[in-house]
Order: C-alpha cells, then sequence, then structure tokens
C-alpha cells in the first residue's frame, strides 16, 4: 500500500539514465572552457565536421563486383602464385587453388612483358589482352578467366579437374612464342624477342 505510488523499475532505469547524461554534461562543462555554452558549441563543430564528411562523401556503398580486381594488394611472383595453388590443390582446396594458378597464369604473361602489370585488371579483361598475343590460347584463356570468376565471386565449386586445365593452361603458356606484330607486310622480329622472355 505504502509503494503502490512508486514508479515502474522502468521509469527507475529511464531516471537513472537521464541523471547518469546530466551528470556526463556537467563534468563535460566544468572541463570545457566557456562551461556549457563551450560544450555546446564543441558539440555543434563536431556535428558540423560529420555532416561536412557525409555529404562530401556520401553514404557507403558497396562495390560493385561485376568485374572484380584480379589480384590482392601485395603484389607476387607467377612462381609464387604457382607454389601456393599448388599447396591448396595437395589439400584438395580447389577453389583456391585455381584462383592462385590463375594470377599465377597472368603474372607470368606481365613477368614475359606480354601484358602490361596493371592494378585492378580482372580476368576477363587479362584474357582478352593475353589473347591478342597468343592467339592460339585465345579460348582456354576465356575458359580459364570464367572458371575462375565462376569461384570467386559466382559462388561455384572448383573441381580438380579445372584446376589440372588451368595448370596444363599454364604449362603451355611458358612455352607459348607470341604472335609477331607486322607492319607494312614484315615482321618485327626484334620488337617481340625479348617480350617472348
Amino acid at each position: 500500500m505504502y509503494h503502490e505510488n512508486d514508479p515502474s523499475w522502468f521509469q527507475r532505469a529511464l531516471d537513472a539514465f537521464w541523471g547518469w547524461i546530466d551528470d556526463l554534461f556537467g563534468a563535460a562543462s566544468t572541463a570545457t572552457p566557456g562551461g556549457a555554452l563551450g560544450l555546446i558549441v564543441v558539440i555543434a563543430a563536431v556535428l558540423a565536421v560529420l555532416g561536412a564528411l557525409w555529404w562530401r562523401l556520401g553514404t557507403p556503398r558497396r562495390r560493385a563486383t561485376s568485374a572484380p580486381a584480379l589480384f590482392d594488394d601485395r603484389p607476387r611472383s607467377a612462381a609464387e602464385h604457382r607454389a601456393a595453388a599448388e599447396a591448396h590443390a595437395a589439400q584438395g582446396h580447389w577453389n583456391q587453388a585455381v584462383q592462385e594458378r590463375m594470377r599465377a597464369v597472368v603474372r607470368a604473361l606481365e613477368e614475359r612483358a606480354l601484358l602490361d602489370p596493371r592494378p585492378g585488371r580482372t580476368a576477363d579483361e587479362a584474357a582478352a589482352e593475353a589473347g591478342r598475343a597468343l592467339p592460339d590460347h585465345t579460348g582456354r584463356l576465356h575458359t580459364a578467366a570464367r572458371v575462375f570468376d565462376d569461384v570467386t565471386y559466382g559462388g561455384r565449386t572448383a573441381t580438380e579437374q579445372s584446376y589440372r586445365q588451368l595448370a596444363a593452361l599454364d604449362h603451355d603458356l611458358e612455352r607459348a612464342k607470341p604472335r609477331l606484330a607486322t607492319t607494312g607486310g614484315g615482321t618485327d622480329t626484334h620488337a617481340h624477342r625479348g617480350a617472348a622472355g
């Protein structure tokens, strides 16, 4: 009977919360030059900076995955990618093995100067560019890029067979000779001899 008009537990919790906020602002206003007015100015300045950043940068958005980059940030050699691919294959991790082997293919072509090193290149772009220098392997390069994209971004599972086909392509490309550019009916053998590795 004596406690029937007491506040509910929710009201007591709310009162305690607002009391804590009041104490926090009281402590902050005594530490801020200018007291409560200085605290209001500081809060307004912080809100203005946050608003300017939001207006300038916009809402954070996810990057589109329609044309993902082939390599991560740290550049590695073709040999390093091949070693990683073989390690994954030995453990039966075919997705990772396919990804690393495709990276080895592209890095090896860059090392032979058949592709210009370019950050952000996709597997499809690499296959198209390499197909111009190595036209006999165009179809297999496009198939490899499709397998890479399916595994990496399409949620598909690689198989041992798809990895072995990619490894065979990598091996064949190491020995492949690029098509020589023709200029007015002749061939420029000197310009491409070094690119063939």
